[in-house]
């Protein structure tokens, strides 16, 4: 496997609240502090209510236009009636990549039992992974952990390398 390049990514903060300015975004800020200490580039962290249709364009833009590597979401894949973040990621994604999004419950049920609850999804479209984290700091740290360490190998694979 060739050296792993730093990733161009993009961060989406789905949640009513913190885009109407009734809640600040920890959960955004986290990861992209994480990313950037372990040496990638936040080309952008937005924030966007839970809409579909909103959600899905910037999801599209940043796949198609911007064309980073990877877009982390946080927010918006519980069961409540506004929970739409998978829906909208399902719209745009080419191939699913169940296995992230079944690791990432499996590791946040360990202490978060409600963890399994979550609808996350993962896949990619062109070039670009998209996954689904929790809303809130504790569980994109959580599943930080667990996705990190698979980046290198995600992203060979991806590329045509061999595995």
């Amino acid at each position: 496997m060739s050296p792993f390049p730093p990733l161009r990514i993009a961060i989406l903060v789905a949640s009513d609240s913190v885009s109407n300015g009734t809640a600040q975004d920890t959960s955004g800020k986290s990861a992209a502090e994480r990313m950037k200490a372990m040496g990638h580039e936040v080309v952008e962290l937005a924030v966007v209510p839970d809409e579909v249709e909103v959600i899905r364009k910037k999801l599209l833009r940043w796949c198609d236009e911007v064309q980073v590597d990877l877009v982390l979401t946080s927010g918006g894949t519980g069961l409540s009636p506004r929970d739409v973040t998978p829906e909208a990621t399902l719209a745009v994604i080419e191939r699913k990549v169940p296995g992230i999004a079944e690791a990432l419950r499996a590791h946040g049920q360990k202490k978060t039992p409600t963890a399994i609850l979550s609808r996350a999804v993962a896949g990619t479209r062109g070039s670009t992974l998209i996954v689904n984290l929790p809303g809130s700091r504790a569980g994109v740290e959580e599943s930080l952990d667990v996705l990190a360490p698979l980046l290198p190998h995600i992203f060979a694979t991806m590329r045509g390398e061999k595995h």
